[in-house]
């Protein structure tokens, strides 16, 4: 039977975490990298979220070797609630190892976390258009969303950059 763990991620987890973005195929501005470069990228997030204790970052592994989802968290304060807010920015869980629980896994992780820290909340951005969306991954989990509040962005980089 697989094992399946959570644990904080680490520099040996970039290779897969990039992977698990590139196959994800979400984000047109990383097929522009090369594996490389993405690799880097990886961790050098890694290597600040490990000397920042604003942000945080677990994977998910199969008998503790390979990693099969990630969660990063960023720990930030509001001038408006009485204690930090928890801001999930990314979950991915690789298509094959959907429907395992893992998701659900890493979600408990960052809700255990957000409690020894005594946030007021933790909040995510999810696209619409997403399956996890669609299904109610969040909602079915006891999240619900603000129709009162828009996520608006400004871009202030391109992939063209």
């Amino acid at each position: 039977m697989q094992k399946i763990s959570i644990r904080p991620a680490e520099r040996r987890d970039a290779t897969a975490i990039a992977a698990i973005l590139r196959r994800l195929g979400w984000f047109d501005h990383l097929s522009g990298l090369t594996q490389e470069e993405q690799i880097a990228q990886v961790n050098g997030i890694i290597d600040e979220f490990q000397v920042r204790a604003a942000q945080t970052a677990w994977v998910a592994t199969i008998n503790d070797e390979q990693v099969v989802g990630y969660v990063s968290v960023h720990w930030r304060p509001c001038f408006f609630l009485p204690r930090q807010e928890g801001y999930v920015a990314e979950l991915f869980v690789e298509a094959c190892y959907r429907g395992r629980q893992i998701g659900q896994r890493l979600l408990d992780k960052v809700i255990h976390e957000a409690r020894r820290r005594g946030c007021s909340r933790l909040s995510v951005t999810h696209n619409r258009q997403r399956e996890s969306y669609q299904r109610g991954f969040y909602r079915c989990r006891g999240w619900s969303e603000c129709p009162e509040m828009a996520q608006l962005v400004y871009p202030l980089w391109s992939s063209g950059d």
